[in-house]
């Protein structure tokens, strides 16, 4: 079932991405213009000429990522004692940093750096890195053997480290994380994500039954600039793709049973 729900949500993603969806409308304009059904085409191409300007005007993205940002507190006041820390993958490109022989990060890099900053504040606590590949190619480059390194190097002792490597999704990241730590019940554990994905990390660890405390980073939003005009067409569409892709996360973790709500807020 991993495997199937894997693969079908890489072919579902590919065909209703936002960006894919609005290049197949063009294309179908482009046919019915060569046909007896021009006018609708022209139709057509208004209201796609209506999205896109709208989109480039507008950061339609960040409306979608605000509420996902905001249900939980951000910066939560954290216990005296920590048992773990977790951090989830999803900021390494394994391909790259084969490719250039050294760590290449996308834009979720506040994952590692905050994991590092709370590894030292609580010098105790396990401290676990979750991400495999997420490629659908077999055998491919995993985050994990070059989180490993990176933090040694940013000054984690290895012997702390517990590193798991085979989790394609975020789904698998809380499975196989509790399958190696085995947690308490009465054990304080932190986990890192980035703010738009906190909620579908929380709902998966309480249906893991690991009550676990959030602190999540690398915020999409700035709430002064969610109602003002910015011509940034680029910038609008990865962040609307990101957003709808978060968006059509949950709603598909809730259709399968992976999370109990929607909008997850806590284990109680």
């Amino acid at each position: 079932m991993d495997n199937l729900f894997f693969y079908s949500s890489k072919i579902i993603w590919f065909v209703i991405a936002p960006s894919h969806l609005y290049l197949y409308l063009l294309s179908i304009c482009i046919l019915l213009l060569f046909t007896s059904y021009r006018k609708s085409a022209r139709k057509i191409l208004c209201v796609m000429l209506f999205f896109i300007w709208t989109v480039a005007l507008f950061p339609v993205g960040s409306w979608l990522f605000y509420p996902l940002e905001t249900r939980l507190q951000h910066s939560p006041k954290l216990p005296e004692t920590v048992d773990g820390i977790i951090v989830l993958g999803g900021s390494i490109s394994p391909s790259m940093s084969l490719y250039w022989q050294q760590l290449e990060t996308n834009q979720y890099h506040e994952r590692l750096t905050t994991f590092i900053q709370l590894a030292k504040i609580y010098p105790e606590a396990k401290l676990l890195f979750t991400g495999g590949s997420a490629a659908i190619k077999r055998n491919q480059p995993t985050e994990a053997e070059f989180a490993r390194q990176y933090f040694i190097d940013s000054g984690v002792l290895g012997s702390r480290l517990i590193i798991e490597d085979k989790a394609r999704n975020t789904a698998e990241n809380i499975q196989y994380s509790k399958m190696l730590v085995t947690p308490k019940p009465d054990e304080n554990w932190v986990v890192i994500t980035t703010a738009f994905h906190i909620l579908r990390s929380i709902g998966l660890f309480c249906k893991q039954n690991w009550n676990v405390i959030h602190y999540h980073v690398d915020h999409a939003t700035n709430p002064e600039k969610l109602y003002k005009l910015n011509v940034n067409l680029s910038g609008h569409v990865g962040s609307l793709s990101d957003a709808s892709h978060e968006w059509v996360g949950l709603l598909a973790y809730f259709l399968t049973r992976k999370i109990d709500q929607i909008l997850p807020t806590s284990c109680h």
